[in-house]
């Protein structure tokens, strides 16, 4: 499901009158090469022919040729659904024609025209001089990233049954992916200038949708994604002598369920009314086992208006105008689980009592063991802290130039497709892979396209988010230095407030949207018939209860967020600056636990700075950050009596983090290196080796340089040979 899944979104519903003029232009093509067969009836050497003669037209000089025969590569990679009688031929068949192009040769092909289409400058001047861009500026780039895109995500989900064959083409083309085989750079820096040169208004036709999905697919692919990077970590401590992790943390939260959000203002309201006429107040039923995360009473159980009063800021009648019944008794829960693949007896199991194992970093227990030295002994110790350096990735070598540019452009879009944020004159388009040559003329048609358009932001909303958060993860995991330059950038971009506003908004109602149409999708509407759409049947939607793609960016957003702040007390005061506590509590009416969870990390590590009053009107959201989010050796994110929370330092530790940064980058990445930071070389074989520039007069003088410089001092060689 999700395979299809993720094809399914690499395509506008505007596009969908291409798939059939894809198919045509494959099969003139193919009937005058192979008479009276179908693409399924060939033999491989057969079709090894036939792709090789379509990789040898790909090198034509016509512009429109080129296009019809990278129309024809695109629908083998479609799956020549024309052939196939389900979606599930039509996968099967794709995943076959994918494994065949990349033997062919044929992405290193379409690599040299996606380089000649971004450097067309023909092209860019005129988009920016059209007063409207549409799909047709964007033509030729659409089909070449589109076969990319099919191209890398189908090599990179591993399915049962791949050959051996099959499994080393996955590995090579991973590789090839990750290497600085492009130009002197990985393909993923490609397509980073991509985003840069659109966000810049350079080149406002780039279908930034499909390079935005083909990016965050290519660093999924090269450096792996979530349980990739457990892995990754497990590894890394066994190797630098470190203890065990205590968990698994995407089990653990896997394993939590959801809670019912504390009462609303308007929730609090009607009981009152209740009340007042005589009913009995009751809240919604919910069911039980899915409140009880591990048999202790739920934290938000049994609101009542004398426990607690909402923060008068709770209160906004632009988002809480009106409840949702969704907000009231709807629990998410994920999708069916895959059949495992390990035997049951590997779940994890937890006692009865909190999710995770306390944890303590180095800085707390030193500040312990000094506080208590200094309290009962009377002396305290010194720290020495030394530098363990670890590998470092071509990704971020290539990235750092122009870091600053990719974040800021990466964080320019996710405004652009945030559903708070309001149209512009100088924002930029991000519509114009999606918007028609001639505009909607009828009511359907209408309806249609705004559904479309809406789609089209979420995914671009995911895309982002999902990279953004995977590039800081396998920053962090590389070394240290490398995550705080990104996330500096981001904080330096305004990604905190960004965040905040995309969440300053009725989340459930963007939880719940439901802007698709299923018999759009691709590879349905190429498969069965297509009913006739009414403007009932769109209003309607799927039949989904919930949009997973907006959860999914949820989640990954409220991780950026909890990643960039942790442990940076001037971040910290940034999300109580911009009252994002009453922001964050209305996130918490969505019912899905790990969503609950970075929410209820981010109201706790600000919990100190909020006040006394705040605490004690809010104890049910206290209660669960107790029961749901890990704990600390001295953590005190109840009280507010933390001596780091000083707030005249906070100015100085960014400033000390950029200094540190920058040292790390001159010392590890600068060519003109500072002697300050240059290593001492210690080998006599290479520093005798080394090319010495002399300048042109010394052959004059080089005699008598000899006999004063080596002739005429004494050399102690008893004590060389002893040193030796």
């Amino acid at each position: 499901m999700s395979f299809c899944l993720f094809h399914t979104e690499l395509y506008s519903y505007t596009e969908e009158p291409e798939f059939s003029l894809n198919r045509d232009y494959f099969e003139e093509d193919f009937k005058n090469h192979v008479k009276g067969r179908r693409w399924m009836e060939l033999s491989m050497e057969e079709q090894r022919a036939y792709v090789m003669r379509l990789l040898d037209a790909l090198e034509v000089t016509d512009r429109d040729k080129r296009l019809k025969v990278a129309r024809a590569i695109l629908y083998l990679a479609q799956g020549v659904f024309d052939e196939c009688d389900t979606e599930t031929d039509v996968l099967y068949w794709s995943r076959h024609n994918v494994f065949l192009l990349y033997d062919m040769g044929i992405f290193t092909a379409l690599l040299e025209l996606l380089s000649m289409e971004i450097d067309n400058n023909q092209a860019c001047s005129s988009a920016v001089r059209k007063p409207a861009i549409s799909l047709a500026d964007s033509t030729e780039l659409r089909v070449l990233l589109s076969i990319m895109y099919l191209m890398v995500e189908t090599i990179r989900v591993e399915m049962e049954g791949d050959s051996p064959e099959r499994k080393a083409a996955r590995e090579a083309f991973k590789t090839e992916l990750g290497s600085p085989l492009y130009n002197g750079e990985p393909f993923a820096l490609l397509l980073f200038t991509m985003v840069t040169k659109f966000c810049s208004m350079n080149a406002p036709h780039f279908p930034m949708k499909k390079v935005l999905l083909l990016l965050w697919k290519t660093i999924l692919f090269t450096l792996g994604g979530f349980e990739e990077l457990q892995e990754m970590k497990v590894r890394m401590r066994e190797l630098l002598n470190l203890p065990p992790l205590p968990e698994d943390s995407i089990k653990v939260v896997r394993n939590m369920r959801a809670a019912s959000p504390p009462a609303s203002a308007m929730e609090l309201i009607e009981q009152q009314q209740q009340q007042k006429r005589g009913r009995r107040s009751r809240r919604p039923l919910v069911k039980q086992d899915s409140l009880d995360t591990y048999n202790e009473q739920d934290p938000f159980k049994n609101d009542d208006a004398r426990d607690e009063e909402d923060d008068p800021e709770d209160v906004d009648s632009g988002i809480e105008g009106e409840v949702d019944p969704l907000d009231r008794d709807v629990i998410i829960q994920p999708p069916p689980p895959p059949p495992p693949l390990r035997p049951p007896t590997e779940r994890v199991s937890f006692p009865k009592g909190l999710p995770w194992a306390p944890k303590v970093r180095e800085k707390d227990i030193e500040h312990f063991l000094e506080t208590s030295r200094n309290k009962f002994i009377g002396f305290t110790l010194g720290n020495c802290q030394s530098e363990s350096p670890l590998l470092i990735e071509i990704l971020y070598l290539g990235m750092l130039p122009s870091l600053s540019q990719y974040v800021i452009a990466l964080l320019k879009l996710l405004l652009a497709a945030a559903p708070t944020s309001k149209a512009k004159t100088d924002s930029i388009n991000i519509l114009a892979d999606v918007l028609p040559e001639e505009m909607p003329i009828t009511v359907l048609q209408s309806m249609k396209l705004g559904i479309d358009v809406n789609r089209h932001k979420e995914i671009i909303v995911k895309a982002t988010a999902a990279l953004l958060l995977l590039l800081l993860k396998h920053f962090k995991l590389n070394h240290i230095y490398q995550f705080e330059y990104v996330a500096q950038h981001l904080v330096f971009a305004n990604c905190i407030p960004l965040i905040l506003k995309f969440f300053n908004q009725n989340i459930m109602s963007y939880i719940s949207a439901k802007n698709s149409i299923c018999a759009l999708d691709f590879p349905h509407c190429v498969v069965h018939e297509m009913p006739e759409l009414t403007a009932e049947s769109l209003e309607a939607g799927d039949s989904n209860q919930f949009c997973w793609r907006n959860l999914f960016s949820c989640i990954n957003l409220l991780r950026i967020l909890n990643k960039i702040t942790k442990w940076k007390h001037s971040r910290t005061m940034m999300l109580v600056v911009f009252k994002s506590a009453p922001i964050l509590k209305r996130a918490l009416k969505v019912k899905q636990a790990m969503m609950q969870l970075y929410v209820l990390k981010l109201l706790k590590i600000q919990t100190k700075y909020l006040g006394r009053q705040w605490r004690k009107s809010n104890m049910k959201t206290m209660s669960a950050i107790y029961q749901k989010v890990r704990h600390r050796l001295n953590d005190d994110w109840a009280y507010g009596n933390d001596i780091d929370a000083r707030p005249w330092d906070f100015q100085a530790e960014e400033c000390a983090l950029r200094e540190s940064i920058e040292k790390f980058n001159m010392r590890r990445y600068d060519k003109n290196q500072n002697s300050e930071f240059t290593p001492v070389d210690n080998c006599l074989q290479s520093v005798l080796g080394q090319r010495v520039d002399l300048p042109e007069d010394f052959h004059y003088s080089y005699e008598m340089w000899l006999e004063r410089e080596v002739f005429s001092q004494p050399i102690q060689w008893e004590g060389l040979l002893q040193a030796q």
